[in-house]
């Protein structure tokens, strides 16, 4: 594979430019006692420039994020009465996903039979980009042949421990031991563009593989991975390519760690940190007039974090 050390660039927006010209996210997330996961990846998306963002969440918890959203569409979803979302919420889905560009499946959808039932057959059929992660990762371990022939390209989030369990043949420390091998060898199997969390993230699509320098330890805490999903979808509705994107995401979500970092410490960041600095990361990167100057960004960022 061919190692990537560059960034792609959002093309500037037009003075005339309206909502509709910067994409439609639909967020399918949360469940009961997992509110803030969905509340943190519909933000993010939002931060991230998408347009609209809409947000389909079990009724049981709509309540509570129609009140926590303010320039999120809210909407509630078929419900197994326990507050996750149930297979009944397919139709649903589908009719939202016509209006949408990219998909954001699984921060905090729990592991109710019903509704890792209804995460795989999103997964296989939705018609457009889908970023999969957390619980929707889970609902895959055992049965990732739906990632094969599906309807859309698909992006996935894991974290080494969700990745041992999506190759169901590795433990954790066997996938940190040799991580572009088990990114590469998964994806040759299953075509997708994997995100390998961690210290220094790995972005691989089979032919390419980027290994970015942004992020600290402090970005350790419950939350920080359902923002980065939220990141990349928001820059997949605006036209990324499913690798760009993530990429891209990966390395905005670590420079708003490191400004995070700065300015309350690594031992007291917490996930909504991040995505409050997401406008430092995106002007510093963005600011630049003209690509090679965003080129130094990078060439620095690497340089610190060194091989």
């Amino acid at each position: 594979m061919e190692d990537i050390v560059s960034l792609p660039r959002l093309p500037a927006r037009k003075p005339d430019g309206h909502k509709g010209d910067y994409g439609h996210v639909l967020v399918v997330a949360g469940s009961q006692g997992y509110t803030g996961a969905a509340y943190l990846c519909a933000k993010a998306a939002l931060r991230s420039g998408a347009g609209l963002v809409s947000l389909g969440v079990p009724a049981g918890v709509y309540g509570v994020l129609a009140v926590k959203h303010t320039c999120v569409m809210v909407h509630p979803l078929a419900d197994t009465g326990s507050g996750a979302l149930a297979e009944r919420a397919l139709d649903r889905i589908r009719q939202m996903c016509q209006s949408c560009d990219v998909v954001a499946l699984g921060p905090g959808v729990g592991r109710h039979s019903e509704t890792e039932m209804a995460v795989r057959t999103l997964v296989h059929e939705l018609p457009r980009p889908l970023i999969v992660d957390a619980d929707g990762l889970n609902a895959l371990a055992g049965d990732t042949s739906v990632l094969d022939g599906c309807a859309g390209e698909r992006i996935l989030t894991p974290h080494p421990g969700e990745m041992a369990r999506l190759m169901g043949s590795a433990t954790a420390a066997e996938v940190q031991a040799d991580r572009a091998a088990c990114a590469g060898g998964f994806v040759s199997q299953h075509p997708c563009v994997l995100v390998l969390k961690g210290h220094r993230t790995l972005v691989c699509d089979g032919n390419h593989l980027f290994t970015n320098a942004t992020g600290n330890p402090g970005m350790a805490t419950g939350g920080t991975g359902d923002v980065l999903t939220g990141c990349i979808a928001g820059l997949a509705a605006q036209g990324l390519a499913p690798f760009d994107a993530a990429r891209l995401g990966v390395f905005l979500h670590g420079l708003a760690g490191d400004a995070a970092r700065d300015r309350v410490g690594e031992a007291c960041l917490i996930a909504t940190d991040v995505l409050d600095e997401l406008p430092t990361a995106f002007r510093r990167y963005f600011g630049f007039s003209d690509k090679s100057e965003g080129e130094v960004l990078m060439r620095e960022v690497v340089g610190r974090a060194g091989p």
